[in-house]
């Protein structure tokens, strides 16, 4: 026998949506639907201090964007973006190169 079991994942106790406000700081926002409010705010907090004067085309950005991933998924809340922008286009994904 093993010593590990098959959990199911618990579901997400709080969501945060951080929304891109556009080039003039305060240049985030931070709206939750959901979740104990001393810990969103808590969350909050740190997510921005890491995103501080950092537009979405700062190169890092992205490294502290990973930083907030890896830490709501640490705290079980779900994160969204809105970064004003569709993601796939700015990254150059898409059908454009096929053919």
């Amino acid at each position: 026998m093993t010593d590990t079991m098959e959990t199911q994942p618990e579901p997400p106790v709080g969501h945060v949506r951080v929304v891109y406000l556009g080039p003039v700081a305060p240049h985030w926002d931070f709206v939750s639907d959901f979740g104990d409010k001393g810990m969103i705010e808590q969350f909050k907090a740190r997510a921005q201090a890491r995103l501080l004067l950092l537009p979405p085309h700062d190169p890092q950005f992205r490294r502290n964007r990973e930083r907030i991933i890896r830490d709501a998924d640490r705290e079980n809340l779900l994160i969204d973006w809105d970064l004003g922008y569709d993601e796939e286009e700015e990254s150059g994904i898409g059908d454009a190169n096929e053919g």
